[in-house]
């Protein structure tokens, strides 16, 4: 109990207030990236029934499907979702001064996994 109260109290005092706001300035970058993510699906697909409408070419659809499937591990294609996201290393530098907050790298890494992850799911 003699821990906890000081930890609550620091806390309550020092994090909590900030906490909302912190979150939606976090969320801008991340919600810009998906948004990317979103987009680019969007407009592969696009492509693909474009091009396949125009040729009715079952070989060059099957091939466009394909390559479909590797959007997410494309670096190439993905590059604009992940630079959106990268915003997310200058506000989170802010907050490592203010509340300490380490791995900046991983936090961007994550989410760029799950930027990926997001992907793979309708790609299928």
């Amino acid at each position: 109990a003699t821990v906890s109260e000081p930890a609550q109290k620091c806390c309550t005092e020092n994090i909590q207030p900030f906490l909302t706001s912190i979150l939606e300035e976090l969320m801008s970058p991340v919600s810009s990236g998906f948004t990317e993510v979103r987009s680019l699906f969007d407009k592969e697909v696009n492509e693909i029934i474009q091009d396949f409408q125009k040729t009715n070419d079952m070989t060059k659809l099957k091939e466009n499907v394909d390559q479909l499937m590797n959007l997410p591990f494309s670096s190439v294609k993905m590059e604009p979702c992940y630079l959106k996201v990268n915003l997310l290393q200058e506000l989170l530098q802010d907050l490592k001064s203010r509340f300490k907050v380490y791995h900046i790298d991983f936090v961007i890494q994550r989410t760029q996994n799950f930027m990926q992850e997001v992907l793979y799911d309708p790609v299928f």
